[in-house]
């Protein structure tokens, strides 16, 4: 295999665009161009408007279409057989996805299908001899490891927000349709009956609240969704209290929960530990409530109150609503 580096994607987030495209893009190109390689975008099913900007946007010099009614919606077996495909006739060296849920169904066995070494939670890559060094995360992310992966490999990229932007200038990008096979492939998995989701998704959410250990008990976190209702948004929640029943998973914000992108993000009792922020990061502005003034969220965060969010919540709350 050669040593060109492929980025595939093939879910599709807010406006189309596949969640974390910028932030792996802006990893892969710093790889790509240490090692002096192309970087190109493999789009598998529909291809949305967005993407010519953004891969001229973050240097890449190929985006590759592959479009099959077969790639429509979550289609594991299809997925695999068309990167499968691709990559037998453009023997890139690596390929990065980001690691939403399909792309842990189908990264490790792309990986078993082309040979090649496979490592998941990726947050950092650099070229290393014939290889690449990956340093991912584990045990939920309270720790790192790296890996030395030689020859080729399929990553799994934790779309962070922390990663800096990337530094290339816009290039001239060609767009190309490449043709797949897929006409023996059958999915093995059958669709019952497909998630009911109503009402908004935290990951769209512009105003997020969260909670964390400093609510000290579950009875608390409501005064975390009356501030949320009160300026028009969503609760969040930490691992912690999700582990611990305060609120259900669908509230769970960071590196194993949602990763949101809202205009406000307020942090109430939570400490700053990197696998949450790795999930409100990326917010436009990011407030903190913690009693201890060296807490590592005030790092991270354009305002922040020193003090007891018990205290301090339902204030805010009473002020909103004007009273």
């Amino acid at each position: 295999m050669s040593n060109a580096l492929v980025y595939c994607s093939f879910d599709q987030g807010r406006d189309g665009v596949p969640a974390g495209a910028e932030e792996v893009l802006t990893l892969a190109r710093k790889l790509a161009a240490a090692r002096g390689v192309d970087l190109d975008w493999l789009v598998l099913g529909a291809k949305p408007a967005q993407v010519d900007a953004i891969a001229a946007k973050h240097g890449v010099a190929h985006v590759d279409h592959v479009d099959d009614a077969k790639l429509s919606g979550s289609q594991p077996d299809a997925l695999v057989a068309a990167v499968q495909g691709y990559c037998a006739e453009h023997q890139p060296g690596f390929v990065l996805m980001t690691q939403t849920f399909d792309a842990r169904l189908v990264a490790p066995r792309c990986a078993a299908r082309l040979g090649a070494g496979v490592v998941m939670n990726a947050v950092d890559i650099e070229g290393k001899d014939s290889g690449v060094q990956v340093t991912a995360t584990a045990y939920g992310g309270d720790t790192r490891v790296e890996y030395v992966v030689d020859g080729a490999a399929v990553i799994g990229v934790v779309a962070d927000p922390l990663l800096p932007e990337a530094a290339s200038e816009p290039s001239s990008t060609e767009s190309r349709s490449i043709s797949v096979d897929l006409s023996g492939t059958s999915e093995r998995i059958r669709t019952v009956q497909e998630a009911s989701i109503e009402g908004p998704r935290l990951e769209e959410a512009q105003v997020i609240v969260a909670g964390g250990r400093g609510l000290q008990e579950s009875e608390n976190f409501k005064m975390v969704e009356d501030l949320a209702e009160a300026l028009g948004g969503m609760a969040g929640a930490s691992r912690p209290i999700v582990d611990d029943g305060w609120t259900d998973s669908s509230h769970q914000v960071g590196l194993t929960g949602k990763i949101t992108r809202p205009v406000l993000y307020l942090a109430a009792g939570i400490s700053g530990a990197s696998q949450h922020m790795v999930g409100c990061a990326a917010a436009k502005t990011l407030v903190a409530i913690n009693t201890d003034a060296d807490a590592a969220i005030f790092k991270y965060a354009q305002y922040g109150i020193v003090g007891d969010c018990l205290e301090v919540l339902p204030a805010l709350t009473k002020a909103v609503k004007g009273g």
